[in-house]
């Protein structure tokens, strides 16, 4: 899922259906406040819409008519907000058209986000397409046609946001930097130009800083209660 007018990525190891796709928007709408993005585009994988429809839509209460049998309650797409798709015809490992398709949102909309938009006036997948190039470039296991495949899932799941946490916080970013007034530019990572972080951070920062805070778990048993009166030690 390509979103520009975020910088958050969300990432859900699995096949791409429609219970991890759903846990994937989920996680992104928790992350940004529940606002749907200014434009939302992906391939043309149909669970797509539903997904999106069921995190992002207003539920409408239709107003009771009589006589016959209520409406039921549905889904309506928020305004101002827009969500794209793009389909590519490939003839032997070449792309030979692609189809632009509008499914939630109007044509006004889309076209003010797209013009409000400052690295595309197309709906495309390019920015997710790239950021899953430079995965596998990164991340091994993900190489397409190779033995470097994960054997254990779970290891597979920590690479995976091992890369995720290197390419955001260690990592500096070319298309980032910027230009200081004695002509110099100051290298940046992705967390550095949205205000995460001062610095890059090595990979000893990364190993040793803790970068969520534990929730611990307290079982609800009247004896765990009794006994641990007063706090934990």
């Amino acid at each position: 899922m390509d979103v520009r007018s975020r910088f958050v990525v969300s990432l859900v190891v699995g096949k791409r259906d429609a219970e991890t796709l759903a846990e994937v928007v989920a996680d992104f709408a928790d992350r940004t406040g529940g606002v749907p993005p200014a434009l939302t585009t992906t391939d043309d994988c149909s669970a797509y819409a539903e997904v999106l429809l069921a995190q992002y839509g207003e539920t409408v209460v239709p107003p009771r008519t009589m006589p016959g049998r209520p409406l039921r309650p549905f889904k309506r797409w928020p305004h101002g907000a827009v969500y794209a798709t793009v389909n590519k015809t490939y003839r032997k490992g070449r792309v030979t058209s692609v189809a632009r398709k509008l499914v939630y949102g109007t044509a006004a909309e889309l076209a003010l986000a797209l013009e409000s938009s400052p690295a595309s006036g197309k709906i495309n997948t390019a920015f997710v397409e790239r950021q899953n190039g430079t995965d596998r470039t990164y991340n091994a296991r993900k190489a397409r046609k190779s033995y470097e495949f994960s054997k254990d899932f779970l290891v597979h799941i920590a690479v995976t946001w091992w890369v995720y946490f290197c390419y955001n916080f260690h990592h500096l970013h070319r298309g980032l930097r910027q230009r200081l007034a004695d002509g110099t530019y100051l290298q940046r990572t992705p967390a550095m130009a949205i205000g995460l972080a001062v610095q890059p951070l090595s990979v000893a920062d990364i190993l040793t800083t803790q970068a969520v805070r534990p929730v611990p778990k307290i079982p609800t048993s009247g004896y765990f209660r009794r006994s641990h009166e007063g706090g934990a030690p």
